[in-house]
């Protein structure tokens, strides 16, 4: 079977879960002897893995043909498309695009982030979506979250090819309940011309048949699960550096996930343990509000604010912790408490997020019970006992959720769609 998939961001450039699942989801299904994958992102930077999977950039695909010569071009593409593709994309054109701004190679370049003009790059992304997929074949079409929700409508507009979404988040997960009309109706959209919708946990399947009015038959909870340790991250240690004891913070510092809660809760905590210290590690527009916030509590001393991170850096995090706490107001799944488990990090969670549901060696709280919250961290910290039968089966719990299994139940969905079996 073959899949052509619409994305908006690829390990190792990821600015946070959507890469990472992207990533997982595609590997575990790759596993499928017959599954050929064809991803699309805006622009891809040339270092991302794909050995699993063929990458294509928009950035790099034609929409206008320009008169150069055809040695420039197979030098600029050889990279990142195959000439004979570039050949076919330009005997394609069905339309003039000439009014879109384009490269010397009729190329739409996209910023492979989240601009300020997103929504712009959004549309972009659509129209080179149907030129792309009038040229791969494909049995299915599948676009991850929002942003590429235009680009899998075009896309099945054009092939007549059906059409699976899938819902990463929802607005209002983003903006606790505030949500922006433009988002709002571009992901009711995708879902109204999808013909099947995965979400990533019942939370979110609720929200998407409540909210955005779809019917229950038409939407499926596929649960995320985690990559298996690779050796080089095995191989890293703790590299605590004092007697404290650790607990960490590590996502975007959004009102989404909730980062007030853990300060406040760790004031609390430093109110009866001296020997911790708390890291809050990620960007994002509360940073600012946050170190005040500690400032404020008196706990400045006792905090540290690392800024983004990934890859590696995120493992060195997670190793050098005793406690991992995602206090998620609203979080559809959360892959970063599985990663912490599986680094053997006993680990606080949210009641509403997503991975709560088939997560049962956590401790979970509700995002706004600071009292609760607090309490879990300094019996977490203080009771060797309790600390050792979160690190032991949690891990063990983490390790049987795989990506290879979330793979195999999306490959369901595949033939429920195209077969009704």
């Amino acid at each position: 079977m073959k899949a052509l998939m619409f994305g908006w961001e690829f390990p190792p450039h990821i600015l946070g879960g959507l890469g990472t699942a992207s990533f997982g989801l595609t590997r575990g299904m790759s596993m499928q002897s017959d599954m050929e994958i064809v991803f699309v992102i805006p622009k891809p930077w040339g270092d991302e893995d794909q050995s699993f999977l063929r990458l294509i950039g928009a950035c790099n695909t034609p929409i206008v043909w320009k008169d150069v010569s055809w040695d420039y071009v197979k030098q600029r593409i050889s990279n990142y498309m195959d000439p004979q593709l570039y050949f076919d994309l330009r005997s394609h054109i069905y339309a003039d695009f000439s009014h879109y701004r384009t490269n010397d190679l009729g190329c739409i370049e996209f910023s492979g982030r989240y601009p300020e003009n997103l929504l712009e790059e959004i549309n972009n992304y659509s129209i080179v979506a149907g030129v792309i997929a009038r040229t791969i074949p494909a049995d299915i079409i599948h676009s991850h979250d929002w942003l590429t929700y235009p680009a899998g409508i075009h896309a099945k507009t054009a092939t007549g090819k059906p059409l699976v979404i899938h819902v990463h988040a929802t607005d209002f997960d983003r903006s606790r309940g505030k949500v922006n009309p433009q988002v709002y109706n571009i992901e009711k959209d995708g879902m109204d011309h999808a013909d099947h919708i995965i979400t990533v946990s019942n939370l979110t399947r609720n929200t998407v048949i409540e909210k955005y009015h779809q019917d229950p038959k038409k939407v499926t909870t596929v649960h995320n699960a985690v990559e298996p340790l690779s050796p080089e991250i095995e191989a890293i240690g703790s590299k605590k550096g004092t007697k404290d004891k650790v607990i960490t913070f590590l996502g975007r510092i959004t009102m989404q996930k909730g980062p007030e809660y853990f300060v406040e809760a760790a004031a609390r905590v430093l109110k009866k343990a001296d020997n911790v210290r708390f890291v809050m590690s990620g960007n994002g527009d509360m940073m600012n509000q946050m170190i005040r916030l500690a400032a404020q509590r008196n706990i400045s001393d006792k905090f540290h604010f690392t800024g983004f991170m990934k890859g590696k850096q995120v493992y060195e995090v997670l190793k050098s912790s005793d406690v991992y706490v995602m206090p998620s107001v609203s979080e559809p799944f959360g892959i970063s408490p599985l990663e912490a488990m599986q680094c053997g990090v006993p680990t606080i969670i949210s009641k509403q997020s997503g991975c709560a549901e088939i997560l049962n060696h956590t401790i979970k709280t509700d995002y706004w019970d600071i009292e609760a919250m607090a309490d879990a961290m300094y019996s977490i910290i203080t009771y060797p006992g309790m600390y050792e039968y979160l690190k032991e089966e949690g891990k063990k719990e983490v390790d049987a959720i795989t990506w290879e299994e979330a793979g195999r139940k999306v490959r369901r969905i595949y033939n429920q769609v195209l077969y009704g079996v």
